[in-house]
């Protein structure tokens, strides 16, 4: 389906960019240009969302606009079904959906203090700006969900789909590697733990005394995500943060402090900014404690250790994983997840480009030397990692990739049940479209006797 080429963009494309533009004469150079129920699209929508899709390097076809358009209308046509069959998304929800946007577009921009810059406006300006847009598109995604929740694909339909697609059609399956690892976390003494904890302690009663947080969090916290605004982290929601953070920021009133609060991350102390319902914005003071050369070269040296028993064949590799690796992997044989896509592939893009330069001179089967890095936690840590697999780029097949061509079965059909819901609700949906875009060729009759 066309609108899938953009799709997952199109849900960011009006954070972007204003939604209407004017020229310096006070023309107006805007129009609607096509409405579905109750509901315009502007020619801006197109443009900006064009714009935004070049800004990011993807290429959509031989006319974009075209393309864009009939994306939008379906997603006007499903957000006017789910007025019809009232469908709700709670506030809570949409500014859950918003704050996660804002979080993705700081992290692309580099700093709140650059977005609020590129717009002209506060963040809570630009949240009020966005919200009824996040509204609809919250409303357009659970009605397309309805459409499609209850389909699956049985293998049957599976190798029915592969044996329809023509030999020169088939995809290409990229490099893939499957890793798998054994990881010592060096520990942190108890001293290094007291000695952190003294000094926040010293922090907190500074603030106590008047001290500004904010300055404090500035100068010394070591999460730097937030450091630079004062420690604010803006709104989270329940489930989103280490549960022992968030359950001491709930205990808190506006601008009560916390006691000290240890996470995975380190320690903490907080003070509420603003609490709204199930979410809270704070600000936060991180310190972390930190492993002493000393456990960090010991722990090299016993992978470096348990490498030469590897190699020598008195154990073998998930042996060792099992009974001597840090890392919860260690329960299925070490195998490494890729977090972009939740499997133990990988590809050469999706691995660290430090742990890629290891791997990359690896054979199948082979183990590295003890690799440092640094976790999840921020920690530093090694690890011993085994090239399990490499595959080179191939044509799918259904016994290698059966997995994948299992996907692209499973949105075949559900692109045939999106069609035909389509098919049904046109009839008796309001549709215009100006003469301007009555010339493309849509995937969707939206031109039928109009």
């Amino acid at each position: 389906m066309k609108w899938n080429k953009i799709k997952s963009l199109a849900l960011f494309t009006m954070l972007v960019y204003p939604l209407a533009a004017f020229s310096q004469t006070g023309v107006v150079v805007d129009q609607v240009i096509a409405v579905v129920g109750n509901s315009a699209i502007l020619k801006s929508d197109i443009l900006n969302q064009r714009r935004q899709l070049q800004g990011q390097g993807v290429e959509i076809g031989d006319a974009p606009e075209c393309i864009i358009m009939d994306d939008m209308l379906f997603q006007k046509l499903l957000f006017n079904q789910a007025i019809i069959d009232s469908v709700i998304v709670s506030d809570e929800q949409v500014e859950q959906v918003l704050d996660r946007r804002l979080r993705f577009f700081i992290q692309q921009i580099g700093s709140r203090e650059r977005l609020e810059a590129y717009y002209g406006k506060s963040i809570d300006e630009i949240k009020d700006e966005f919200r009824e847009v996040i509204r609809e598109q919250e409303m357009a995604r659970m009605m397309e969900s309805q459409i499609t929740q209850n389909l699956r694909v049985t293998p049957s339909e599976v190798r029915e789909f592969f044996r329809r697609i023509p030999q020169d059609s088939i995809p290409l399956i990229e490099t893939e590697i499957i890793l798998a690892q054994i990881v010592k976390k060096p520990p942190v003494s108890q001293q290094e733990k007291d000695n952190v904890k003294s000094q926040l302690e010293e922090y907190r009663q500074r603030i106590i005394r008047g001290t500004s947080f904010a300055t404090l969090a500035i100068l010394y916290s070591e999460d730097p995500g937030s450091a630079r605004r004062g420690g604010e982290l803006g709104f989270f929601g329940r489930g989103e943060l280490y549960p022992e953070f968030e359950a001491a920021a709930f205990t808190l009133r506006p601008g009560e402090l916390s006691e000290i609060v240890e996470t995975q991350a380190g320690f903490h102390i907080i003070q509420m900014i603003e609490r709204r319902g199930e979410q809270f914005n704070v600000r936060h003071l991180l310190l972390r404690p930190k492993v002493s050369p000393i456990e960090l070269n010991a722990a090299r040296q016993q992978l470096d250790s348990l490498r030469n028993v590897i190699e020598q064949g008195q154990m073998t590799f998930e042996e060792a994983a099992l009974q001597f690796s840090d890392d919860p992997g260690r329960i299925n044989q070490g195998l490494m997840v890729n977090p972009v896509t939740g499997t133990n592939r990988f590809r050469p893009e999706d691995i660290d480009p430090n742990l890629f330069f290891v791997v990359d001179r690896m054979t199948v089967g082979s183990v590295s030397a003890p690799v440092g890095f640094t976790n999840e936690e921020d920690q530093q840590a090694f690890r011993l990692v085994k090239l399990v697999q490499r595959t080179e780029p191939r044509v799918a097949n259904i016994q290698q990739d059966y997995d994948f061509i299992q996907q692209l079965a499973l949105q075949e059909k559900r692109r045939r049940a999106i069609l035909s819901w389509v098919k049904t609700r046109l009839p008796n949906t309001f549709v215009f479209i100006h003469e301007s875009f009555r010339h493309c060729d849509y995937e969707l009759d939206w031109l039928r006797n109009r």
